[in-house]
């Protein structure tokens, strides 16, 4: 963002020079990418208005010219032919100096004495127009030096403003942060209209919380005062004449965007809604535009005029015969602008502004600032004023504990030393600790205590802060933190290597995995300029770019893969995509080979048995493995993750054929579960004494249907003596004859122990009893053996 020296010195005195200032801005933020002079390139010029023009005698291309310079008449020769009698110039007398160090004296062209010359702009270096002389308002007064009139010298700052403080996009938003600096007094810009009836009917819809509009009648369209066209040039703003240029001023000093409409072509009815089907609009670039349904438009009360937020349109354009002006000020939805501005390739000041968050009670203000200069540089005057705002935003209030300073900075703050810098910047602070503060609605990146404490540090100085290391409660990393590095720590030591693939796969990767139509995760978020034609949408799982990189380590004759990616899937949501964060592992090929063992190929007991490692490494009590057949899993050989009745993955072995589509032909042990639900802080592990007595082991075998989950049988059986029964696990499940169709054995191991005695034949009996009654009631399961 540009702005100018003495443009800033118009809202606070400012104790230092250029470049003190830009070392001040960069400290507060703000860091200057150029600091550039803007020098007066002339001398000696002043202002003179035209009373005569007629032919020269012997000349078709230059005509002559009497001015009247305030002091006098003049009679000049000038080849400009974009004026008329009583038009305002700039005259530069004999003795004068225009720009390039040119001595402007007295001439005789084709035997008519000159004596001076009458400017243009390129003459006087005010820019690189030169097709016409210099034409000024008509109420500029004659004689006076133009110099005094353009605002130079002056100084160009080029500042760069994070995209989280949209309130500092403007001259005041800069002004009150160096005020606050310096401890001077801010001077905002006096607004007095007064209050009319008689504005335009606004209706708001969808998207925009607030509509102002002000008429404004009476205007003649012409030129800006040389001071404003200088400071639009400076911030990189062209100007087109007094009414545009009134907009872009008022949006560049106050920050909020404003839009002029011809009020004849606009009419009194003004609606703002989504743009209907097949609605098209030109804007003012002179493209016809096809509308989105999701577009946001100020239209008449048939179509559509502007695009809301992002770009005027043609048919509602201020031209030379305007003489009624709407002018409108806004709030419209931070990301609807942003989606409109991508997706029509527009990027306008308005849009930047939008996109990031407006204030949207400084609306009015920027309406009302925008009438005041139409009225003092057109000739209008202010008629009825129309506010749409339905619900008012109100300010946020916020506590502040002051040891929240202390503990992040280091440093201990008064109550008095926290008053003295929030203040000035336009907080509210009440109370004592914790300090209530209440927070402007233009500071859109102020929502926690968190918040206070930088704009402390900035304004104390980040170089005044002690060297030591701030301590905090915690004495260490976050918990949160900490859980993650323990989740990615038991992976590892269960042997999976970690890995990290690309946000993008393609639609082809999703197909692979055999997801059905209605599955959320087909639903992938388009890459509008995607690098491959095989990346092209954000990925909606992990598995794809596991697989991936698994079949390649398989290709290259490796015989084991097991791998491992934390990270975020993208899923379709509100304004921004739903982003959680997942972990996914996919193992293939063998395991337990060595000296003496040629392995075996892995499977869903793999998977399953991870899950459960982590698990218990991340104390997670209440993890379920809950018989499933998920997409894209093997069924019968796959679960689905359950924690407090909520699932939250899946696991177990990959089907053959997704396998096979992802050019892997053995067997597949994979899994991809939530993390958020894994970082949850878990209740502390609790003492459980160890048992000095030998165990009890025996094995139970189980004729049971074949859907029967081997989890639930489980924990029915250990529901015989679960403070007696210690572990149980499945070592063998058959199926074939002897058993019926539809029937398989499952055999599980039973270990049971006392803390305080070894356990007899008469205790363990009766247990093995109640398991086999309990099974079979619960599971339609009969003993076998055991």
């Amino acid at each position: 963002m540009k702005l100018t020296l003495n443009w800033l010195r118009e809202f606070v005195d400012l104790p230092e020079e250029a470049d003190g200032i830009a070392t001040v801005l960069a400290g507060l933020g703000f860091k200057a990418e150029s600091v550039e002079s803007l020098p007066l390139e002339f001398s000696n010029v002043a202002v003179a208005r035209v009373n005569d023009l007629r032919p020269h005698p012997d000349a078709d291309r230059i005509r002559i010219v009497d001015i009247d310079t305030g002091s006098g008449d003049v009679t000049v020769v000038c080849g400009a032919w974009n004026f008329e009698v009583g038009a305002v110039v700039a005259y530069a007398p004999p003795g004068s100096v225009l720009a390039g160090g040119l001595a402007v004296g007295e001439k005789e062209i084709r035997g008519v004495n000159s004596p001076g010359m009458i400017a243009s702009e390129r003459e006087l270096g005010l820019s690189h127009e030169h097709e016409g002389i210099l034409v000024l308002d008509d109420a500029t007064p004659l004689g006076v030096d133009l110099g005094e009139l353009v605002g130079l010298p002056d100084v160009v700052f080029d500042l760069e403003v994070n995209p989280n403080r949209p309130d500092c996009m403007s001259v005041l938003g800069i002004a009150r942060e160096l005020a606050a600096f310096y401890g001077r007094e801010l001077r905002e810009p006096t607004v007095d209209l007064i209050d009319a009836p008689g504005g335009p009917s606004v209706t708001v819809g969808d998207g925009c919380l607030r509509f102002v509009a002000r008429r404004v009648s009476g205007v003649t369209v012409g030129s800006s005062p040389p001071l404003m066209q200088t400071r639009l040039r400076a911030a990189g703003v062209r100007p087109i004449s007094n009414v545009v240029d009134a907009t872009n001023y008022a949006m560049l000093e106050l920050g909020h965007p404003t839009h002029a409409f011809d009020a004849d072509a606009l009419g009194d009815t003004i609606v703002v809604r989504l743009a209907k089907p097949g609605e098209t609009l030109r804007t003012l670039d002179g493209v016809d535009r096809d509308l989105d349904a999701a577009d946001i438009v100020v239209a008449d009360a048939t179509s559509a005029r502007a695009i809301g937020g992002v770009m005027g349109g043609e048919d509602s354009e201020v031209g030379p015969a305007t003489t009624e002006i709407i002018v409108e000020a806004a709030y419209f939805h931070p990301g609807s602008v942003m989606r409109t501005a991508t997706r029509h390739g527009l990027r306008s000041e308005a849009s930047a502004r939008f996109q990031r968050g407006m204030d949207p009670n400084a609306a009015r203000r920027a309406a009302d600032r925008v009438a005041q200069l139409l009225v003092a540089n057109a000739g209008g005057t202010a008629g009825g004023v129309t506010d749409a705002y339905p619900t008012p935003v109100e300010p946020r209030q916020i506590d502040l504990p002051l040891s929240e300073i202390e503990r992040v900075t280091g440093k201990g703050f008064s109550e008095v030393d926290v008053r003295g810098i929030l203040e000035p910047l336009g907080f509210t602070v009440d109370g004592s600790d914790p300090l209530s503060v209440t927070v402007p609605t233009r500071r859109v990146d102020v929502d926690r205590a968190i918040d206070f404490v930088e704009e402390i540090a900035r304004f104390h100085g980040y170089d005044n802060f002690g060297s030591r290391v701030a301590v905090g409660r915690g004495y260490g990393l976050p918990s949160q933190e900490r859980r993650y590095r323990q989740l990615r720590d038991s992976m590892v030591s269960a042997g999976y290597f970690e890995t990290t693939s690309f946000s993008f796969i393609g639609q082809e990767d999703l197909d692979g995995l055999g997801l059905p139509d209605d599955d959320a995760r087909r639903s992938a978020i388009q890459v509008s300029n995607p690098l491959r034609a095989e990346e092209a949408v954000m990925r909606t799982t992990l598995l794809p770019g596991l697989l991936k990189a698994t079949a390649a380590n398989l290709s290259r004759r490796i015989d084991s893969v097991a791998l491992f990616e934390t990270g975020k899937v993208f899923l379709p949501g509100g304004e921004i995509p739903d982003q959680p964060e997942s972990l996914a592992f996919v193992a293939a090929g063998l395991t337990g080979a060595g000296w003496f063992d040629d392995g075996r190929q892995r499977d869903a007991m793999d998977a399953m048995g991870a899950v459960e490692r982590l698990a218990t490494d991340m104390g997670m009590e209440g993890l379920e493995l809950r018989a499933a057949s998920p997409p894209a899993m093997h069924p019968g050989r796959s679960a689905e993750v359950v924690v407090g009745g909520d699932v939250i993955g899946v696991v177990g072995e990959l089907h053959p054929r997704v396998a096979s589509a992802f050019g892997i032909e053995a067997r597949v042990a994979a899994g991809e579960l939530r993390i958020d639900v894994l970082l949850d802080d878990q209740l502390p592990f609790t003492f459980t004494e160890a048992s000095p007595y030998p165990p009890v082991i025996f094995d139970l075998a189980f004729d049971l249907p074949d859907d029967a989950a081997a989890a639930l049988v489980v924990a029915t059986a250990r529901s015989a003596a679960p403070e007696l029964i210690e572990r149980i696990e499945i070592f063998d499940v058959f199926r074939g004859a002897p058993l019926d169709e539809g029937r398989k054995s499952l055999a599980m191991r039973v270990i049971m122990r006392a803390v305080d005695r070894t356990l007899t034949d008469d205790e363990v009996t009766p247990v093995r009893g109640r398991m086999s009654d309990e099974v079979a009631a619960a599971h339609d399961g009969r003993l076998r053996s055991g």
